[in-house]
């Protein structure tokens, strides 16, 4: 179960963990340096040789690492050393940043309630790769992005924020990716300040905000759009 978020001591330090290019890496470390975020991003860890990701953060001056799963005999030996680097840098919450790994029983122990994840859908819809072509196919008017708790399972954990994005007819995989792309880029920093400022408790499966925008209930997206 996800605990409460505690206040955290400002400023949350932050393990990143990605596979891939690291967009929303440097959104977050975009975000820092902007002032919109209180936090330090401690490490950068990819799994995978040569991810631009790790290069991002070395550009930042943050500290960068490969630990290689192919140096392992089985996953929790590989999770058990991923656990101790993000230790040793002393990380307080783990984003996953285009992590292509499912976490595994080690991991989510080292860091109980304190491992977030964005994922380009609405979840529950679309869970697993290739979210965006699934969304096209399905005919769905909207899709988006979603920040969540990790729990065992893949992208099932409790929602804490999410980005809608319109599916427009002419859309292609690429394109609808592209325009949720930059929501990830607004939402995870965003998500991230409020696990910092302890303003996430979870009740049942819902991760519920303190004190969040007034208002907020009256606000409605339509696709297609009503007339004006």
């Amino acid at each position: 179960m996800i605990p409460t978020s505690p206040p955290t001591p400002i400023p949350l330090r932050v393990g990143v963990l990605a596979s891939g290019r690291g967009s929303n890496v440097q959104a977050i470390l975009d975000a820092i340096a902007g002032g919109r975020l209180a936090a330090t991003v401690s490490v950068v860890i990819s799994d995978v040789v040569g991810a631009f990701a790790l290069e991002r953060a070395r550009r930042a001056g943050v500290p960068a690492a490969c630990i290689d799963p192919k140096g392992f005999s089985g996953k929790q030996g590989y999770e058990r050393a991923l656990a101790e680097a993000l230790r040793a840098h002393g990380v307080e919450l783990v984003a996953l940043a285009g992590y292509m790994r499912v976490c595994g029983p080690e991991l989510l122990a080292a860091f109980p309630g304190r491992i977030l994840n964005i994922h380009p859908s609405l979840l529950p819809s679309f869970p697993g790769l290739h979210v965006q072509r699934q969304a096209i196919e399905h005919g769905v008017r909207f899709s988006g992005c979603t920040v969540h708790f990790v729990d065992a399972g893949v992208d099932t954990g409790p929602i804490v924020a999410q980005a809608v994005v319109p599916v427009l007819d002419e859309d292609t995989e690429e394109t609808l990716a592209a325009r949720i792309l930059r929501q990830e880029h607004r939402v995870y920093p965003h998500a991230i300040r409020l696990f910092a400022e302890g303003r996430l408790r979870l009740q049942g499966r819902r991760v519920l905000v303190d004190a969040a925008a007034p208002g907020a209930g009256d606000h409605a997206l339509i696709q297609p759009p009503l007339p004006a």
